[in-house]
């Protein structure tokens, strides 16, 4: 064990953190459970403990023995049982870039063997299936079998001008399959030249960041790179904000990318997307990773105005501020409950708004708002923006 997990700029901004607990009070997780373990000033104690105890001067001066293995053992429970939403982050008034530092920290107690059992599913999963549910590669493009025309190609051509990444949860997960049926239904009516990876789209590596298994991630990001560049492609886009966000971050840059949301609104204001008057209420939930986390907040509300007879009503948290649906995070693998309660606060704030739909712009946020509506008979719609696009296309 020790402290190399850390750079040098996060071991100094642990001593940054002034105690505020402002944290605390945004965390969804703690406001869900109600355990003040879960919050992020707790975290930052714990790991200041950690990091001193394993450094020879501050043991002999401050007599510290480190923490005993079940202490450890339950400290790292609570590390994972966290959305890494980035709610702390944003709110954090001496600017410690929290969410870094919990992937971090993720990554120090996988190497300290101080985690929940499921890490090691997910790890086996993706180094055997490269994908987080164990499925087999070759089915990732499937969902194109369920399209009313599907073309001959199943979309998967040799060379194109966009690259579609699909993600693994829109690819397995019927719940979100009707997400890239849609995107692509929308992008084969407005002429956009674009191929999805098949069973070449490996997972993009976010759920191993998540699960403190980041020293996986060179080999899926050489392949995924090597996948896009035979395809010749000028642009790639994704519905996933995870999946965008892991490419902005931890890619090197080939061509451009885009979210769905964004390529959208281009294609509508270059008016190739034949649009219908819909008449409905709908308000909007920003997705953690596409929001916070991108800095994507306009785009999704513009192509929503653009649909005729839409109206959108915002929701009392909302863009930097918004709540966390609870699907982050891989905590629906490791406390299903919690994500639950969760996004059962999620729902309620969207019931106040009074609007017929939520729409959202990422397969995840569908998934686990979904679940809790179907579960519970809530009388909500949940659509992905791509979903709302394609009930407004003109047949």
């Amino acid at each position: 064990m020790g402290n190399k997990d850390y750079t040098v700029k996060q071991l100094f901004e642990l001593e940054a953190c002034t105690n505020c607990r402002i944290c605390a009070d945004v965390c969804p997780a703690v406001s869900a459970s109600k355990e003040g373990k879960l919050s992020a000033v707790y975290r930052m104690k714990g790991l200041k403990e950690i990091v001193k105890g394993r450094t020879g001067l501050f043991r002999k001066l401050l007599g510290k023995k480190g923490l005993s293995d079940e202490e450890w053992k339950e400290y790292g429970n609570t590390v994972f049982r966290c959305t890494l939403c980035g709610n702390c982050q944003e709110i954090c008034p001496v600017g410690i870039h929290l969410k870094d530092l919990w992937l971090s920290l993720r990554h120090d107690l996988f190497h300290s063997r101080f985690y929940p059992e499921k890490i090691d599913m997910i790890r086996d999963n993706l180094a055997e299936s490269h994908n987080v549910f164990a499925e087999e590669n070759e089915e990732r493009a499937d969902w194109v079998e369920d399209m009313k025309d599907a073309p001959e190609d199943g979309f998967i051509k040799e060379r194109a001008e966009v690259v579609y990444f699909t993600g693994c949860v829109a690819s397995y997960f019927p719940l979100a399959q009707k997400i890239p049926v849609a995107l692509a239904e929308i992008l084969d009516r407005s002429g956009v030249d674009f191929t999805l990876l098949g069973e070449e789209e490996w997972c993009c590596g976010f759920p191993m960041l998540g699960a403190g298994l980041k020293d996986m991630l060179q080999p899926f990001v050489r392949h995924n790179l090597e996948a896009v560049e035979k395809k010749g492609a000028k642009r790639i886009i994704f519905a996933c904000p995870s999946c965008f966000q892991m490419w902005r971050e931890h890619y090197p840059s080939i061509v451009p990318i885009a979210h769905a949301s964004e390529f959208l609104m281009d294609l509508v204001r270059n008016h190739r997307v034949p649009l219908k008057n819909l008449d409905m209420t709908v308000t909007y939930h920003d997705p953690c990773d596409l929001g916070r986390g991108a800095r994507v907040f306009d785009a999704p509300r513009d192509v929503i105005r653009s649909i005729p007879g839409v109206k959108l009503v915002e929701l009392s948290q909302n863009r930097e501020n918004c709540r966390c649906c609870g699907g982050g995070g891989n905590l629906e693998m490791m406390d299903s409950r919690l994500s639950s309660e969760i996004a059962k606060r999620k729902i309620d704030e969207v019931l106040d708004t009074g609007a017929q739909a939520v729409i959202t712009s990422c397969q995840q946020c569908v998934r686990t708002m979904m679940t809790y509506v179907k579960r519970n008979k809530v009388p909500i719609d949940v659509m992905d923006i791509t979903q709302l696009v394609h009930r407004a296309l003109k047949r």
